[in-house]
């Protein structure tokens, strides 16, 4: 008996018409869960998400979606596991350095949920190829660390509608927020630029805070997917891992937003 696949391919949905046995024994606490069952399960395996970024805050987010038998995952990475990358990045193992990030990643998901579909992208999100990557995701997740490609997404979500999860790390501090493009607070709204580090030196992080918020990112999607609880919007989480400290800032929608007029 096998647990069957929620697309054929990225952008090809395919009804699920009954849950497997199986897939009842993989997802029985979550079917458990009032808000989710059976209904809910199969919405999550027809759902597709996007992680743009395979590193601190792409790895939890993206093994809790297959674990959570999310039906199609895209990552999108062009780099190389490297050694420092060890300490936060939870997708590799050392056997896995000088790999291709996508791969081992992919490799990582499929060990937690062999049916998971997970389309490989073993490139830089460029404003030439966004557009056509992110169309036929549901969610996308920003799980970069590179200031221009977070614009880049911002730029891509508005412009064709999508959802999306926006995270930043710095030393021992962490935040996210949820997107909706149009409709609630974007990253423009809140900051009226990111500004790089002042050096390529290396400022952290703690391992752990990407592992925190990219933990909330996967809870996004999941949420967003089934259409169930109060999404992160308007709202901009922060974390501090040193003063052990979570909090919320309530933020407004700037109606002379270029981002948001643009988009």
């Amino acid at each position: 008996m096998t647990e069957g696949f929620a697309l054929i391919s990225i952008g090809v949905k395919m009804p699920i018409a009954r849950l497997t046995e199986l897939q009842k024994q993989r997802f029985v606490r979550q079917l458990a869960l009032p808000e989710i069952g059976e209904r809910g399960q199969r919405q999550l395996l027809a759902g597709r998400v996007l992680l743009v970024g395979a590193g601190g805050l792409g790895s939890p987010a993206g093994l809790y979606l297959a674990a959570a038998g999310v039906g199609a995952i895209g990552v999108v990475d062009s780099d190389k596991v490297e050694l420092g990358n060890l300490q936060r990045q939870i997708f590799y193992g050392t056997a896995d350095i000088g790999r291709l990030k996508v791969i081992s990643a992919g490799d990582k998901m499929r060990a937690i949920h062999p049916a998971v579909v997970i389309q490989e992208y073993p490139k830089r999100l460029t404003s030439r190829n966004a557009l056509a990557i992110f169309k036929d995701y549901d969610f996308i997740i920003d799980a970069v660390d590179n200031v221009a490609t977070k614009w880049l997404i911002a730029k891509a979500c508005h412009r064709l509608k999508k959802s999306y999860s926006y995270g930043g790390i710095f030393r021992h501090i962490g935040q996210t927020m949820t997107i909706h493009p149009g409709r609630t607070a974007c990253l423009r709204c809140v900051f009226a630029e990111l500004l790089p580090a002042a050096d390529a030196a290396p400022r952290g992080p703690l391992g752990v805070v990407p592992g925190v918020i990219g933990t909330i990112q996967a809870a996004e999607a999941i949420k967003h997917l089934l259409s169930i609880g109060t999404p992160l919007t308007n709202r901009l989480l922060t974390f501090d891992a040193l003063e052990m400290n979570m909090r919320c800032v309530r933020v407004n929608r700037n109606r002379a937003c270029q981002l948001c007029r643009a988009g």
